[in-house]
């Protein structure tokens, strides 16, 4: 296996902007979940007879893969790194990318979207209803928070910034309080594996909530140099996968218009 500052200071100067995690094909695995949030996305795409929009869209990768879209689709990144990139990445689609508001509000208008996506964003379940046109639907792949829970005592760091309560309950609880059918729910614990020291570096830096204050060259160095050492010796890092996927629908009948009564 290479040096430890070797695979450090690689992982350290990794670009972080969009939503590419390329650099750990072969270096970090998960056991498959099982259903394929791909799929169903694919699904309500073309299945959509009206716009789409992606909530969290990183650098547009996923959205793009997706395409052809619906004219008028829309996506959103509240990342500032992300936005410029994501906005590159989708003009060729002509998906316009906005940034959302305090609280998850969206500027975007009511009743518009056949289908709303999410993987892996934060999101407000009354502003997710708002935008979903009649019949449209929602489908999103959530981390719960259990995920990678075993990083943080392993660097000796504080807890994951994100809600402890934060489950598939919480998640139907939440879109069926607004008036969302909930059509789909299921939830799964996989594991994850890393085979190098670079590879945990860089997934850190990628979702830095995981461990707050995270730093591979300082306060996380020692922590890091034991787990290399134990990868070295061929012990993949090894930590909880908790996902879930909710998908729901807004059943509200589309009016048509009021007819005119001659004068």
């Amino acid at each position: 296996m290479r040096d430890f500052d070797d695979l450090v200071e690689e992982a350290a100067r990794r670009p972080t902007s969009g939503w590419d995690f390329r650099f750990l094909d072969g270096r970090m695995a998960e056991d498959p979940l099982p259903w394929s949030y791909a799929e169903r996305a694919g699904e309500l795409v073309r299945a959509a007879d009206a716009p789409v929009l992606d909530l969290g869209t990183g650098g547009g990768e996923f959205l793009s893969s997706l395409a052809p879209l619906p004219p008028g689709s829309r996506a959103t990144e509240g990342w500032p790194p992300n936005v410029p990139v994501a906005r590159r990445g989708l003009a060729a689609l002509a998906v316009d990318v906005v940034e959302p508001g305090p609280g998850g509000s969206l500027p975007l208008p009511s009743g518009h979207f056949g289908a709303v996506l999410d993987r892996h964003e934060a999101y407000d379940p009354a502003e997710v209803r708002r935008v979903l046109a009649p019949g449209g639907v929602f489908v999103t792949q959530q981390v719960g928070s259990g995920d990678g829970y075993e990083l943080s005592a392993l660097l000796e760091g504080p807890p994951p910034d994100r809600d402890a309560r934060w489950d598939l309950d919480a998640a139907v609880a939440g879109l069926e309080g607004v008036g969302l059918t909930v059509t789909r729910a299921r939830r799964a614990r996989t594991l994850r594996r890393f085979h190098d020291v670079g590879a945990l570096v860089f997934y850190l830096r990628m979702v830095p909530w995981q461990v707050p204050g995270f730093d591979a060259r300082w306060s996380h160095r020692g922590p890091l140099l034991r787990l290399h050492r134990d990868m070295a010796r061929g012990n993949p890092l090894t930590c909880t996968v908790h996902r879930f996927l909710v998908e729901a629908q807004e059943r509200r009948v589309r009016r048509a218009p009021a007819l005119t009564r001659p004068g």
